[in-house]
C-alpha cells in the first residue's frame, strides 16, 4: 500500500509547483558544474518573469554602499530592461548584456548576503489586488522604473540607494502578482525622487551662490 502511495504522489500529470524567485537563484549559485553565472543564464532560468527577476538582480546592489561607479554601470542594463516592461516586450538582452557574468563563487557569495532578505520578502509575498498587477499596470510601471533605472544611472549623491529599493519592491510584486507590493513600490520609488529632485535643486543653488561670490 506504502508503495501505491508513493506512485500516486509521483502522477506525471500533477503540474510542478514553480520555483521561488530564492529558490532559483539558489539553484544556480549551487550548480558546481558552472564556473561562471551570466546574465543570460538567469534570464533562461526564470523564462516569463526574466524581466522582473533581472530588475531585482541588477537593482539590489545599489541597495547598499557600493564603490563609485557601480549604480552607473548597473544602471544601464536596468533602463533597458525597464524599457521592455514599459512596452510590454517579452524578455530579450543583447549579447553585450547577457554575456556579462561573473564567478560562481563570487555570485554565491552576493546571493548569501541578500537571500535571507530574499525569503523574508517572498514569505510576505501573495497574489491579491491583481488589478495593480495586470500587463497595463505593469507597463505604467515600466514607465516608473524607467525613470528610476535613468536616475539611479546618473551620478547623483543619494540618487541610488532608494530608486533601487523602489525597484526591488516592485520587482518583487510583478514576479508575485502581489499588489500590494507594487503599490508600495511605487509609493517608495516616488519619495525617492521627490528626495532625488531635492538634492539635484539644493546642488544647483549651492553651485548658483557659489558662482555669484566668486565673480562679486
Amino acid at each position: 500500500m506504502a508503495s501505491d502511495d508513493r506512485i500516486q504522489d509521483a502522477d506525471p500529470h500533477k503540474p510542478e509547483q514553480a520555483l521561488r524567485f530564492s529558490e532559483i537563484l539558489a539553484n544556480l549559485a549551487g550548480d558546481e558544474s558552472r564556473e561562471r553565472i551570466s546574465v543570460g543564464d538567469i534570464l533562461a532560468s526564470m523564462d516569463d518573469r526574466a524581466i522582473a527577476a533581472l530588475i531585482f538582480v541588477f537593482a539590489v546592489p545599489n541597495c547598499f554602499p557600493t564603490p563609485p561607479g557601480t549604480s552607473s554601470v548597473l544602471g544601464v542594463p536596468l533602463i533597458f530592461l525597464t524599457a521592455q516592461l514599459m512596452l510590454g516586450m517579452k524578455p530579450w538582452l543583447p549579447r553585450l548584456i547577457a554575456d556579462r557574468s561573473m564567478t560562481r563563487t563570487d555570485f554565491a557569495a552576493m546571493m548569501a548576503r541578500t537571500q535571507p532578505w530574499i525569503i523574508k520578502a517572498e514569505r510576505m509575498l501573495k497574489p491579491r489586488l491583481r488589478i495593480f498587477a495586470t500587463p497595463l499596470a505593469e507597463r505604467l510601471l515600466g514607465c516608473l522604473c524607467l525613470i528610476l533605472a535613468i536616475v539611479l544611472a546618473l551620478p547623483i549623491p543619494l540618487g541610488n540607494m532608494l530608486p533601487a529599493l523602489a525597484l526591488c519592491i516592485i520587482a518583487f510584486g510583478i514576479l508575485e502578482k502581489d499588489g500590494v507590493w507594487t503599490i508600495a513600490g511605487t509609493a517608495t520609488g516616488v519619495v525617492s525622487l521627490g528626495v532625488v529632485a531635492g538634492v539635484v535643486y539644493a546642488m544647483v543653488k549651492s553651485a548658483i551662490y557659489l558662482l555669484l561670490t566668486f565673480f562679486q
